[in-house]
């Protein structure tokens, strides 16, 4: 189907804020290596300094162990690689991450298998190429549910988003587990919009189950669904049908099945989540940086993205029935964080990385209706203000990623690095 004029524009624009994304989020080991292909344009990469001076988190330390298990085992014995774990965190005082995040760590075997390059460098490039994806489904659900302006406007708006590059430079799950959590949301909407269409109700269900898959307590995100889900009797925005409802029970079941047959049984998952959370409670820096008041998520959230955070809790003060899409977003962020403001010990802000997108489409609505009342010039106004916000967006990935290397994102060291303590 042909696009109208305005589309094709949009569209040309929507592929270059795309090629600029996946720039930004390209994997370290094309601008740290000597030989790397994009040695010469490295200066305008923000490449973290972490990544410069070759240092490895623990978590990345981790997951490397267990793609190179795996490479080792082969899939069929992935029950010895999970009994191996409950046998050493037994003897250990602290908690250390399962063998359970197996997408993840399948998904790093896989590149590691298929291009030969060492299993760390496999699980960054993982983590970077779902970031890309995770700019493009942005894009996506914005087109579908707003518009062309709409899609190009939150795409560059991701585009720039600090923890979205942070998590896409790095070894670690959240980045790589946002994508799945974002693509069950916008298959959710899909599904409300269209009820009883088979493709968007399977599509719906595996990702479900792909994301029990991706990490063993994804319970909080199925917990925002429901709220969703429930919160459409009144705010209606889409028809839940029955076949919704059982793909909504289904998903996750199969994801635990299937999570049970590589665990080894349902009782082996059940003792390998059972010590993770009881040591996990030890740990001194999870004590020391992993809990506080309900609004401990806003802080960070504030410290890291002001712009976006006060332009979408704006959104609170604009919005209406007619709304429909701001109102299912606005749900889902409330949804999973009464649930994850409530962890004891379990708070950190990579666990909110997948509320980046949501974020920024309740605050590109906000902008949209500050405009919307000019006459002559909005769209300009709009890109405007969209190009301000990236561009202090960028600036504070620099100051607190590459100037200050933080690597985790713990309220401490975020306050440090812009300052407010020294």
């Amino acid at each position: 189907m042909s696009l109208e004029p305005g589309r094709n524009a949009a569209l040309i624009y929507l592929i270059l804020v795309l090629l600029i994304g996946a720039f930004f989020r390209l994997p370290p080991a094309l601008f740290t290596a000597d030989s790397g292909p994009l040695r010469s344009v490295a200066i305008l990469h923000p490449n973290p300094k972490w990544q410069q001076m070759g240092l490895v988190g623990p978590d990345e330390g981790l997951y490397r162990g267990y793609v190179e298990q795996l490479s080792e085992k082969g899939v069929t014995r992935y029950p010895e690689i999970v009994r191996g774990y409950i046998e050493r965190q037994m003897k250990l005082p602290d908690a250390i991450l399962p063998p359970t995040r197996f997408l993840y760590i399948f998904a790093g075997y896989l590149w590691h298998s298929v291009f030969h390059i060492e299993s760390l460098a496999s699980l960054r490039t993982v983590s970077s190429f779902f970031s890309i994806l995770t700019l493009a489904l942005a894009a996506t659900l914005a087109w579908r549910m707003q518009g062309p302006i709409w899609s190009v406007a939150l795409a560059a708006l991701v585009v720039c988003a600090p923890t979205q590059i942070h998590m896409s430079q790095h070894a670690l799950i959240d980045g790589f587990f946002s994508f799945w959590a974002l693509l069950t949301l916008w298959l959710l909407w899909e599904n409300l919009q269209r009820p009883r269409h088979w493709v968007w109700l399977v599509g719906y269900t595996v990702a479900l189950a792909l994301l029990a898959l991706a990490k063993e307590n994804a319970f909080f995100v199925w917990m925002a669904i429901v709220a969703v889900l429930a919160a459409n009797r009144w705010l209606q925005y889409g028809r839940v049908c029955p076949q919704l409802l059982i793909a909504t029970i289904l998903g996750p079941i199969l994801g635990f099945i299937v999570l049970s047959i590589l665990a080894g049984g349902a009782d082996v998952l059940a003792r390998t989540y059972q010590l993770f959370i009881t040591k996990n409670y030890t740990l001194p820096y999870i004590i020391k940086t992993g809990d506080g008041p309900w609004q401990r998520y806003l802080v960070d959230l504030l410290l890291v993205s002001p712009v976006i955070v006060i332009l979408a809790i704006g959104a609170l003060f604009r919005i209406d029935r007619t709304q429909r899409a701001e109102l299912f977003l606005m749900m889902f962020i409330a949804g999973s964080y009464v649930v994850m403001c409530n962890l004891k010990y379990g708070m950190n802000l990579r666990f909110a990385n997948m509320w980046d997108v949501p974020l920024r489409f309740l605050a590109l609505g906000t902008l949209v209706g500050l405009v919307a009342p000019l006459r002559q010039g909005r769209n300009y106004i709009l890109a405007l203000a969209v190009a301000t916000i990236c561009a202090f967006e960028l600036r504070q990935y620099l100051v607190l990623f590459v100037e200050h290397s933080l690597h985790e994102l713990a309220t401490e060291g975020l306050l440090r690095a812009l300052s407010i303590l020294k």
